[in-house]
């Protein structure tokens, strides 16, 4: 009977132990994801005010726009580190939308661009992403390939997918020469979970921070040049890359 007794309260302080370790972890987890990259004031870089903040999206309107990218942002990186970037781009007729996702975590929120591309019909979307952003973005383009035009990659790669890497989807992938977190060694790795028309670009000198102004990050290397003119390659290669797959339309 003591023993059966004894058995009982091991099994119990197990299971509360156990509980109290997952409760612990979690909250560890969602404490760390609310610690985020916010944007930087840059001498470099000038914000406007152009977005529009409507549930939870920052939007970036071109007028008479019909094209648009919708860009995810990297791990804890903050929608507003992505400012300049899109205000630059509206300049060229291009409509950028910057979501706030799940957790400051793009891979829990895939789904996200629906709440756009379902509801604005008028104009032909592009799904992008940096980092994390990239991976997710790269997981929606696999799931909605009727629903997106194109995919751009900013310092990020593809997981293993189911039709993306076979489509005909184009592709644009960029990358920083220096990049110390989506290195040359894994975009070339995870390359073939990309279509083979994939237009692959690196910038030289560029880093993972720098797709967006939002300062430095642990494990990235220094960048060979500056925030503003690895901006520059950035903004004027999507715009060249529309430019061009917009026109095959």
């Amino acid at each position: 009977m003591m023993k059966k007794i004894l058995t009982k309260k091991t099994v119990l302080l197990a299971f509360i132990t156990l509980s109290m370790l997952v409760i612990l972890i979690l909250s560890i987890f969602l404490i760390w994801t609310q610690i985020t990259y916010s944007a930087i004031d840059s001498e470099q870089i000038h914000i406007e005010e152009m977005e529009d903040i409507e549930d939870g999206w920052s939007i970036y309107r071109a007028e008479n726009a019909d094209k648009g990218i919708i860009l995810y942002p990297g791990a804890k990186v903050e929608p507003e580190a992505y400012a300049y970037l899109a205000q630059e781009l509206s300049k060229q007729d291009i409509t950028v939308a910057i979501p706030s996702v799940r957790l400051n975590l793009a891979i829990f929120d895939v789904s996200k661009a629906n709440e756009l591309i379902q509801n604005d019909t008028n104009i032909e979307w592009y799904i992008a992403g940096h980092s994390m952003g990239g991976a997710a973005a790269a997981m929606y383009a696999d799931r909605n390939l009727d629903q997106v035009n194109g995919l751009i990659l900013l310092g990020a790669y593809a997981a293993s997918n189911d039709v993306l890497s076979e489509s005909n989807l184009p592709v644009l992938s960029i990358s920083g020469e220096v990049d110390g977190l989506s290195t040359p060694e894994k975009i070339k790795e995870y390359s073939s979970n990309i279509p083979k028309t994939t237009t692959f670009i690196e910038i030289p000198g560029g880093n993972h921070a720098y797709f967006g102004v939002y300062g430095s990050q642990s494990g990235d290397n220094e960048a060979k040049i500056t925030v503003s003119e690895q901006q520059e390659i950035i903004i004027e290669t999507i715009v060249n890359w529309l430019d061009t797959v917009h026109s095959s339309h």
